[in-house]
């Protein structure tokens, strides 16, 4: 741990960048070979597009080839990538802790001046030789006044995108990448159990969730014991509130005869998994129950449409069919499904692989994928509220997994207790 200026009596003084080995390396998320296999995939993407470097600032992004996720307060962070090498520049508030867990080199930027961020970016490179002509960057994350400093510290610099090319190297994933997504789906499961034995007349929504959440973050930290412990959460809604798939759970006290949606979302190590279930306190009335059965059948038939070879606007097509043959394709609310991995509420996204009519992706094997239909009815009509399933499935060469194993539909989920 190398701190100067021990001596120094005014914030001048102080120095604009550090080296902070503060502590040891620890155990990632993955092993030194699956983050070389992702580099090497980034550094095929620099050759194609003659790329003297990459500047990731992206959660997803700065995650993915190195294994840190940062947490911004309105700082600024970023993953230097070369042909050689790959180091992070993070904010010194956050001392040794990047270093120690991510894969490659890290430089520490100071407060003391407001530009020490670039100017870590530039040292970066500097260190390494490199004078970068054609820059890599991610401008589906990338606040235009970021892009606008980093073009300014290095003047003569073309910036390029490379995000749409990263995005498509996530989609497909390794051996190691689907076992975390294993042990993700199979902990919502557990989220989900626990939730569906805390149901009960009065109990609150947040109140269920935050049991929900708890199951997980514990089983979380037992499978996981190396890693942050971190972002895991649940949406548990009743009535009206189970009308948009992203509502936060509310004071609002289950009532018998409620439409109920369950919603867990394990995060391990920034990777993302979920399960969602529409369920019922008592016994539905009847077009609820028939609203239900329809979507189950969409959801259904969903699950038998995902395979190696299948095409994402093709599986979205089919399934309107569905609906459309009920009258309710006007209720659907979002896509059919989408890809798994880096991601979260508030960073990542895989858009060439959901399944959407304005998609062309062809299902390829190590790609992951979720099936969740859903329909919502408006409040105050027969059957009112939100109705969705959320299965998740590991495409292989010859057969797709689904490692979701909590039960849904009506046969499953009518709680009455």
């Amino acid at each position: 741990m190398t701190i100067a200026n021990t001596a120094a009596t005014s914030v001048s003084e102080l120095e604009r960048l550090k080296v902070l080995h503060n502590g040891s390396k620890q155990q990632l998320t993955f092993s030194d070979a699956e983050f070389e296999r992702r580099l090497g995939g980034l550094r095929q993407i620099m050759a194609a597009k003659d790329l003297d470097a990459v500047i990731l600032t992206s959660y997803h992004g700065i995650k993915y080839y190195s294994d840190f996720l940062y947490t911004t307060f309105g700082r600024n962070y970023a993953l230097v990538v070369t042909a050689d090498d790959s180091v992070t520049v993070t904010a010194n508030i956050d001392a040794g802790m990047p270093w120690r867990t991510s894969y490659g080199e890290n430089i520490v930027y100071t407060d003391w001046k407001r530009d020490n961020f670039y100017f870590g970016l530039q040292e970066a490179l500097r260190q390494r030789g490199v004078t970068a002509k054609r820059i890599g960057v991610e401008d589906d994350a990338l606040p235009l006044m970021t892009r606008q400093r980093i073009q300014a510290a290095f003047d003569g610099a073309e910036l390029l995108d490379v995000s749409q090319d990263a995005m498509r190297q996530r989609m497909i994933k390794s051996a190691e990448e689907i076992e975390v997504i294993k042990h993700g789906a199979r902990i919502g499961d557990l989220g989900g159990e626990a939730i569906k034995a805390a149901i009960r007349e009065g109990i609150t929504e947040y109140e269920v969730a935050l049991i929900g959440t708890e199951a997980m973050v514990h089983e979380i930290a037992k499978t996981f014991p190396h890693r942050e412990v971190r972002d895991t959460w649940v949406w548990f809604q009743s009535g009206i509130n189970t009308d948009g798939a992203h509502n936060w759970a509310t004071t609002r006290k289950l009532q018998r005869g409620d439409i109920l949606s369950l919603n867990c979302f394990p995060m391990t190590s920034g990777y993302y998994t979920a399960l969602e279930r529409t369920m019922f306190l008592g016994q539905p009335d009847e077009e609820s129950l028939r609203l239900w059965n329809i979507n189950v059948e969409v959801h259904r038939r969903g699950l038998e449409l995902i395979k190696p070879g299948a095409v994402c606007k093709d599986i979205a097509a089919e399934l309107n069919e569905i609906y459309i043959g009920y009258g309710l394709l006007p209720n659907r609310t979002f896509g059919y499904g989408h890809s798994f991995g880096v991601l979260s509420h508030y960073y990542g996204r895989e858009a060439g692989l959901e399944l959407r009519e304005d998609i062309d992706t062809v299902l390829e094997p190590g790609m992951v994928v979720s099936m969740e239909p859903m329909i919502t009815v408006a409040d105050g009509q027969p059957g009112a509220g939100g109705y969705r399933e959320h299965d998740i499935l590991v495409i292989g060469e010859d057969k797709v997994e689904n490692i979701t194993k909590f039960g849904f539909g009506p046969e499953h989920n009518i709680v009455d207790a």
